[in-house]
């Protein structure tokens, strides 16, 4: 057995070496894990500039304290999944704080209202498509996989997961006109 399939995985691997002072290491591991990480500060944030600066502060921090992980108590990807929440979680914290003391920060009435009805209208046009269309466009689309990381999950041949994301994007498309 040679060492890269004995390494615990690829994203344990460039953690150490960001450890160990990498940059190189840190550009890929952002290339291999931002649009997932991405995808769950998003979903907490709920807003995109909010999960934008989550990400480059979670990754500032990884890079300040990759040092300090060990694969020996978890997995790599679970370790920065957690740098993610927590960072995302005080974020949304602190906006919380911020609107409650500065009006200035509320949105308008009319643009919760929209926002509000286009939640519902995508909310109702997800129901509508079939269960593989829905489950692969929010794992790619809420949780950042890509289309090879999908069929691995879900265990499905990755033809199949590009047509059902095609195909109920198209649909979504048409139900959201």
């Amino acid at each position: 057995m040679d060492s890269r399939t004995a390494a615990p995985s690829s994203v344990d691997v460039l953690i150490e070496a960001v450890g160990r002072g990498s940059p190189v290491a840190l550009k890929r591991l952002y290339d291999v894990e931002s649009r997932r990480l991405y995808g769950i500060a998003l979903r907490i944030a709920r807003r995109p500039e909010i999960a934008a600066d989550v990400l480059q502060e979670a990754f500032l921090q990884i890079w300040q304290n990759a040092a300090t992980f060990s694969a020996e108590r978890g997995a790599g990807a679970a370790w920065l999944t957690g740098v993610v929440r927590f960072r995302a979680l005080d974020a949304v914290r602190k906006v919380g704080r911020e609107t409650l003391s500065d009006e200035a920060l509320e949105p308008d009435v009319v643009e919760k209202l929209d926002a509000v009805a286009q939640t519902a209208a995508l909310r109702r046009c997800l129901t509508l498509l079939e269960d593989e269309q829905r489950r692969c466009i929010l794992l790619a689309f809420v949780d950042g996989l890509s289309h090879s990381q999908i069929a691995e999950r879900i265990k499905a041949p990755l033809g199949s997961v590009k047509s059902w994301i095609r195909r109920g994007l198209h649909s979504l498309r048409r139900c959201l006109q």
